[in-house]
């Protein structure tokens, strides 16, 4: 313990894991250390299933028709990958992704008028879509054909699109796309939460659609992939890299005190003793005096035996409901995997809603999603609180991480693990210079 390290870093959850992997290859000596018993701190994965049933306060437990508990490993946080999206780049630039197992998620769905309908995302199923008529798609089609051919370097390719001028409602409205087709590629292709996106320049929109289609040109299924085991295996694969590179990890040690000299972190005790830094990375549950609440957010754990309706019986998939499809203001997400990816017992199926709260009655919020899932055999309830830092460390030099959002993806949790990158080294954390691997590195391309 009281040894000089660059960076100490307080819990494991995947965003603190992440930087600690990164700044351990960077030559940083690092000391990881976790008040819990078990990585992963709020995105952990809960096994065996009595854990989860005792965690949620339900006492009997789980019945037999659930199998064995050892076979489930429940994501308190559900989200899904991007196969061309930032948290592979990381996994690839770390080689962490030879500790991980990849499955391709077999759908991606949105909600339209009470029923659900798979995203056409390529040409090809924009034209068999029925979310759309004859017209709309073909005007759709020319839509995703300008925004695959659309280049910020090559003014050719604007057909009168200024990138930093034209706004995205302008983007629609040259195509002449109706409310529903703006909904579903603003929430389930370009995976915005709300509308503001279009009253904004449209450059960030369209190279959201295109990590999309990129991602799902990959696989070809869904641009999403999922860990077998779950998501607790990604802390798990960063820690790991971080003691290749000589991080020093300890769990189940209490943290007494964050020492402050002068207005910034020296160090912090535990145990009584003091193990000194020069920068620290936290989740926000270790600072709360340097966090402000910004929301809350309901997720529902659902367990279920059977595949959700008109998803062609997909053992994975996502589902968006738009906020204007259920007069709202953020978009409600379900995500589900299965036994398939070892994390239920054989013919089990773990579906998980998500959304930011509005009301004062969250559980009636996600309604919408839950009607989707009948019938469910057992759910559990949580309503976690929103942190955000009021502190970006420039002085304290103590970098608290954000609480995760209601997304299905890692997008926003990468953005705020460059944030904090960039505010802790003063340059930006550059994927351009990473060793890339030969093109695929998931091995066999599984189906």
């Amino acid at each position: 313990m009281d040894e000089e390290y660059d960076v100490i870093v307080l819990g494991t959850g995947l965003t603190e894991c992440i930087l600690s992997g990164i700044m351990s290859v960077n030559g940083k000596k690092v000391l990881h250390m976790d008040r819990n018993p078990y990585y992963g701190g709020e995105s952990s994965s809960i096994t065996p299933l009595e854990e989860l049933y005792k965690r949620f306060g339900i006492p009997d437990g789980p019945p037999e028709s659930m199998g064995r508990g050892r076979d489930w490993n429940v994501d308190l946080i559900p989200k899904f990958l991007m196969a061309n999206g930032q948290l592979v780049k990381m996994l690839l630039y770390t080689e962490v992704t030879r500790y991980l197992d990849f499955k391709v998620v077999e759908g991606s769905f949105v909600y339209k008028g009470g029923k659900i309908y798979k995203v056409p995302s390529t040409e090809t199923e924009a034209l068999a879509s029925n979310l759309m008529g004859m017209f709309e798609k073909r005007r759709f089609r020319k839509f995703l054909v300008f925004v695959a051919n659309f280049d910020e370097n090559d003014p050719k390719t604007f057909e009168g699109v200024d990138p930093k001028l034209t706004t995205m409602r302008d983007v629609y409205k040259k195509f002449d796309l109706g409310q529903d087709v703006i909904d579903f590629t603003g929430h389930a292709l370009a995976l915005y939460r709300t509308d503001d996106y279009l009253d904004q320049h449209c450059l960030e929109t369209i190279n959201r659609i295109k990590l999309y289609s990129e991602s799902l040109a990959r696989y070809g299924k869904s641009p999403y992939l999922y860990p077998l085991y779950g998501l607790g295996e990604l802390p798990q694969g960063f820690a790991r890299l971080s003691a290749i590179y000589g991080g020093t990890y300890m769990l189940n040690k209490p943290v007494e005190e964050i020492v402050m000299e002068k207005g910034h972190v020296i160090g912090v005790k535990s145990e009584g003793e003091v193990a000194r830094c020069k920068q620290l990375i936290c989740d926000p549950s270790y600072v709360q005096d340097r966090v402000r609440k910004v929301g809350q957010v309901i997720r529902v754990i659902c367990i279920l035996s059977h595949p959700i309706k008109n998803t062609n019986d997909a053992n994975s998939c996502q589902i968006i409901i738009p906020q204007n499809q259920v007069n709202r203001k953020s978009d409600i997400y379900v995500c589900m995997i299965s036994y398939a990816h070892n994390v239920a017992a054989q013919g089990k199926y773990i579906a998980i809603a998500s959304t930011t709260v509005e009301t004062n009655e969250p559980e009636k919020e996600i309604e919408p999603a839950l009607e989707l899932l009948e019938p469910i055999d057992q759910k559990f309830v949580a309503i976690s609180d929103l942190y955000e830092s009021t502190d970006d460390g420039s002085e304290s030099q103590i970098f608290s991480s954000r609480s995760y959002d209601a997304t299905t993806h890692f997008e926003t949790t990468c953005n705020d693990i460059k944030d904090i990158y960039k505010r802790m080294t003063g340059s930006d954390f550059d994927f351009e210079n990473m060793k890339r691997k030969q093109n695929d590195v998931f091995g066999e391309d599984e189906q």
